[in-house]
């Protein structure tokens, strides 16, 4: 499968805004784009038919549903995700580091990963860095997130350097081919650390 590479065709002089071709297996899209959600490898009420029509670019999957729900057992039996959804374009997988937030009443964060509490089964779940990076991939999207942790606003600083630590821990970074993600409760003294120390680890593409 081919790398996923980003092309520049313009940067704003005024303020450094650029927009570009983001290239991969499945197609080519500008950037910026409108990406679609189908958390669990649908888009709601639209049609793979459709998100043609509409041009809709990336498509974002979640990784954690579809762990819970068919499994990532199942998505690459079906031959990946764009095959389990009839789908031919680009799709991206976020990491479940968005359910670290909005499940936080039922969760336990460890400097080893996550657990959740299924809420289908009761089950007891743990998702680390590796195992995370290991669904997707099993999942089959062009682009996948490194696990992190979606952190509320406000939070205080030496949490949000916790967090974000732990985002860039080796075997967060290494094993995955995504891209470094800062929220907007992240000081600004963070991100420019968070961009640098994923620019460092990354393989140049």
């Amino acid at each position: 499968m081919n790398p996923v590479t980003f092309e520049i065709t313009h940067v704003c002089t005024q303020s450094g805004a650029r927009t570009g071709i983001l290239h991969t297996p499945h197609g080519d899209v500008e950037t910026p784009m409108f990406m679609p959600v189908g958390t669990q490898a649908t888009v709601k009420f639209l049609s793979p038919e459709e998100l043609y029509d509409m041009h809709a670019g990336v498509v974002l999957a979640n990784t954690y549903h579809l762990w819970l729900r068919p499994g990532e057992d199942i998505v690459a039996k079906a031959g990946g995700v764009q095959k389990f959804m009839n789908y031919k374009g680009p799709m991206l997988t976020d990491s479940g580091g968005f359910q670290v937030f909005s499940l936080a009443d039922t969760r336990k964060i460890k400097e080893e990963g996550v657990t959740f509490k299924n809420p289908i089964n009761g089950d007891i779940l743990f998702l680390s860095p590796e195992k995370s990076i290991e669904i997707q991939n099993q999942i089959g999207a062009d682009i996948i997130m490194s696990f992190d942790e979606c952190i509320p606003y406000p939070s205080e600083r030496k949490y949000v350097e916790d967090s974000m630590l732990r985002t860039l821990r080796p075997s967060n970074t290494t094993l995955s081919a995504s891209q470094s993600r800062s929220s907007a409760a992240t000081p600004q003294m963070l991100r420019r650390s968070s961009a640098q120390a994923f620019s460092t680890a990354l393989p140049v593409m």
